[in-house]
C-alpha cells in the first residue's frame, strides 16, 4: 500500500530541527525543478542566506536549482 498513491514529493528540511518544530521547512508536491524553485523563491530571502548546507540527490530534475 501507498500512502502518495504513486505521486512524488520533495520535502525540504531543516537538518538542525533534530524532527521536532521548525525541522519541516517545505513538501512540494512533484520533483521539478520549477516547482521546487517556486516553493524555494517563496522563503524570505534573508531566511534563505542563512541556509550553510544543502544535500541533494543527483537526478537530472536537481541541475540549475539555485541554492
Amino acid at each position: 500500500m501507498s500512502l502518495s498513491k504513486g505521486e512524488l514529493y520533495t520535502y525540504l528540511t531543516n537538518k538542525n530541527g533534530l524532527g521536532k518544530k521548525g525541522t519541516l521547512v517545505a513538501c512540494v508536491k512533484g520533483v521539478k525543478s520549477d516547482d521546487l524553485i517556486k516553493a524555494i523563491e517563496r522563503i524570505p530571502l534573508e531566511k534563505r542566506k542563512q541556509v550553510k548546507e544543502v544535500t541533494l540527490d543527483m537526478a537530472n530534475n536537481m541541475i540549475g536549482l539555485p541554492i
